[in-house]
């Protein structure tokens, strides 16, 4: 058999760092990086004798990831101990919660090639974080970073609805527009705000049981999660074919060598050992709290698309574009408040704001100018200052020059758009002089010899030239 007659089997565990002010069980500041040790108290470094006091804000804020994924929020709930030692988790247990979960049976809605796909939500929950080990590069030893230890975070656990890595890609984008439209969490996956357990399994085409999963602890970047799934599924495909056994295990994906690792056998629930912790009280929720929380959700990606659609005639995938991302949304927002050219604005997000961002291998945050400057570039292609083509220049140059405007740019590098008929005519008289083959091409039917000749012209001027007034000066010569 091949790799085709298999499918993959994948579910999600995505942690995501929420930005309350303080952390979830003390009041030490909520806040990457500083000095190590230096955001932490006797209550996240797990000295004996102190209590945890849980941060209403942290409630508030996975009930708002809840709602904005179509969980049921559950109104009684509570906080359990998660029980195992790793040297980063001073307590030697962690508190979570285990089978009263405050979000249960949610789904977000993914793009396909297919159309639209759900993927169920089986839970969100609240817990801690823990530290941080820093291995030393001089060999002197592992130190321990307790800055993190508290940090609060929700737990999102999908059901194993997905079949690819791109729809693992999709479902992980889906969230973190999500919950960076509801303002849970600056979702930066370099510094580990957001974060996956990806569980991969592999299973025959037609089969109903589930192969056995393996699982890859921790992985922030959305390129290594495709990768690993990638050669995950692989490497469990090549293992049933040589009749061999998969076997549960956590594993470790080393970016450099694109390979999994085992590190240990896969924990069950029952390993955990969870009981309720008793030195926190209940979550009772009521329904005019869980009301008014719903009620002051902003607008969401589903509903902006939407409007986006009826009120600015954007096509589907402009509008699923400029939606994935809350960024992406705002720019776009910000940038038709000052041209009132939605369309124009989306087309050079979607290609040329997007192709950028893919070579530098950057995500829309990293975005350095705003929407204000977009509009205005705009503006100019719309009064022919200038053309699209100087304009994709202009979007290169504000990456590295953001402080500038786009007219400004255009004033320094001379790229004015030249739309003197006059001088025109003389690039037109050129370029047919040098392309007799593209005239006899257009006088026999070749539409096609226009666009060649055109694009000849905007070569000649370095992308100058009105391409407007270039097609009709040629449509001149050529009707002659």
């Amino acid at each position: 058999m091949s790799k085709e007659d298999y499918e993959m089997v994948i579910g999600l565990e995505v942690h995501c760092e929420l930005s309350t002010r303080t952390k979830i069980f003390c009041s030490c500041q909520n806040e990457f990086g500083g000095e190590p040790n230096t955001h932490c108290c006797p209550i996240c470094m797990a000295m004996p004798g102190t209590l945890p006091v849980l941060n209403e804000k942290v409630v508030e804020y996975a009930v708002k990831a809840g709602l904005a994924t179509n969980c049921m929020i559950s109104q009684n709930s509570k906080n359990d101990r998660k029980n195992y030692f790793y040297p980063d988790l001073p307590k030697a247990y962690q508190i979570s919660q285990y089978d009263m979960p405050l979000c249960q049976n949610g789904y977000v809605t993914i793009e396909t090639e297919e159309g639209e796909k759900k993927i169920r939500l089986l839970r969100i929950h609240i817990e801690e974080d823990a530290g941080k080990l820093n291995h030393d590069d001089y060999g002197r030893g592992t130190f321990v970073d307790l800055n993190r230890a508290g940090v609060p975070l929700i737990e999102c656990v999908s059901e194993p609805d997905l079949r690819s890595s791109q729809e693992a890609e999709a479902y992980l984008r889906k969230l973190k527009s999500i919950f960076e439209y509801i303002g849970i969490s600056d979702c930066k996956m370099q510094e580990g705000s957001l974060r996956a357990d990806v569980n991969v399994s592999v299973r025959k085409k037609g089969a109903k049981e589930f192969g056995t999963r393996t699982e890859c602890k921790n992985m922030n970047s959305f390129r290594s999660i495709v990768r690993e799934i990638e050669y995950e599924a692989n490497r469990q495909i090549e293992a049933l074919e040589n009749g061999e056994v998969v076997e549960q295990e956590t594993l470790r994906w080393d970016d450099i060598s694109g390979r999994t690792f085992s590190m240990r056998d896969k924990e069950d629930a029952e390993d955990y050992r969870y009981f309720p912790d008793p030195d926190l009280v209940a979550i009772k929720l009521s329904d005019e709290y869980i009301e008014n929380i719903k009620k002051a959700l902003p607008e969401l990606p589903e509903s902006r698309k939407k409007r986006y659609l009826e009120e600015y005639q954007l096509i589907p995938k402009a509008a699923n574009f400029v939606t994935s991302s809350k960024y992406y949304s705002d720019m776009f927002e910000e940038a038709i408040e000052v041209c009132k050219n939605p369309k124009t604005a989306s087309n050079l997000m979607m290609s040329e704001i997007a192709r950028i961002l893919n070579e530098r291998e950057e995500e829309p945050e990293n975005i350095p100018f705003t929407g204000k400057e977009l509009g205005e570039l705009v503006e100019l292609i719309d009064k022919g200052t200038i053309s699209s083509s100087i304009a994709k220049k202009v979007l290169e140059e504000l990456f590295v020059h953001p402080n500038a405007a786009p007219s400004q740019i255009i004033e320094e590098k001379g790229w004015v758009q030249i739309s003197d008929e006059g001088a025109m005519k003389e690039v037109v008289s050129k370029i047919l002089a040098a392309n007799p083959q593209s005239i006899v091409d257009y006088k026999a039917g070749k539409d096609r010899a226009l666009g060649f000749l055109v694009g000849q012209a905007m070569k000649e001027t370095k992308g100058k030239a009105n391409p407007q007034l270039l097609n009709k000066l040629f449509l001149e010569e050529l009707k002659k």
